[in-house]
């Protein structure tokens, strides 16, 4: 059974009278790209700070690399953890060499050889005497990144890195962070808005919604029960369930008054298309479409709020 890298249990964070964050619980396992997903102001950058010792939870417990916020230790496993939260903290008129030589300065790193190697690692080797503030915003985040791994820590936290990112400087963010999670042995911790780019990095997702996890997965139970799905629209929606579900039983969910999603792999486009036009369903629309990330998020929250 993998190590429990970072835990919380029933943790809550008010600011004043306001409730952000509302008996939260989450666990990231060693070697894992955890994923967190939901909106803005839905407490994603909240847990951050509060794992990374930039604020103070109001109760509940924090258990990060086997020690407890508030204990003595907690001090020195932060020491082993690196981040980037809400934006990179660098000087704009330094160069990538100057801002991470303070980094380990601060850090009491006395061997610099590795401020090359860290730069290299995320393609920044070839900066020079070019200033931050002259980087482009894809540079910015690399340069947070190798910031982040000069002490090569055990847990990364990832703030929306590629938020803002023009497409190929994503994928080159992408192959970085799949590659420190490979070579470096880093479990990661990571918030995106961009939910197809958060589906390709991450091995778990946890879902929040206003302050709470509503639900935790592995990327692999995800795949199996998120296949594509074939999406019907058709004038008469119950004449269309009578007639599936005769023919593929619970196979199917009716989405919207006008649109149903069938789930069955037995069943070709055409053949659902003959089967309902033969039985009297004129059929408006049908293709397939991939279940994805997004949409699966968008039912959780709908189906919580309609419990409510």
């Amino acid at each position: 059974m993998s190590e429990t890298v970072l835990a919380l249990k029933n943790v809550r964070k008010n600011f004043g009278k306001e409730e952000v964050l509302n008996s939260v619980s989450l666990e990231v396992k060693k070697g894992d790209i955890y994923g967190l997903i939901g909106r803005n102001g839905s407490g994603k950058t909240t847990i951050m700070k509060l794992i990374a010792g930039l604020s103070e939870q109001t109760s509940g417990e924090i258990i990060l690399l086997g020690k407890t916020k508030h204990s003595k230790e907690y001090s020195t496993v932060l020491q082993r953890i690196g981040s980037v939260i809400e934006e990179p903290a660098a000087f704009n008129n330094l160069t990538a060499y100057e801002n991470m030589k303070i980094i380990c300065i601060q850090k009491g790193i006395h061997d610099l050889t590795i401020i090359e190697e860290m730069l290299a690692f995320v393609n920044l080797a070839d900066t020079n005497k070019k200033k931050f503030k002259h980087f482009s915003l894809g540079m910015k985040q690399r340069l947070g990144i190798a910031m982040a791994l000069v002490n090569n820590p055990d847990f990364l936290i990832l703030d929306e890195p590629i938020n803002g990112l023009d497409p190929i400087a994503i994928i080159e963010f992408r192959e970085i962070i799949e590659r420190t999670n490979r070579e470096k042995n880093t479990t990661i911790l990571i918030s995106s808005h961009i939910l197809t780019e958060l589906y390709h990095v991450s091995t778990r997702f946890g879902f929040i919604h206003n302050g709470q996890i509503i639900q935790e997965i592995a990327k692999e139970k995800f795949d199996a029960s998120n296949t594509e799905v074939i999406v019907v629209k058709v004038a008469d929606v119950n004449k269309a369930a009578v007639v599936l579900k005769e023919r593929i039983g619970d196979q199917f969910e009716v989405v919207q008054e006008d649109e149903i999603h069938i789930f069955s792999n037995d069943l070709l486009v055409r053949e659902i298309n003959l089967l309902l036009v033969v039985n009297g369903v004129m059929v408006d629309f049908i293709g397939k479409k991939e279940n994805s990330l997004e949409s699966y998020y968008t039912n959780l929250v709908r189906n919580m709020e309609e419990k409510i």
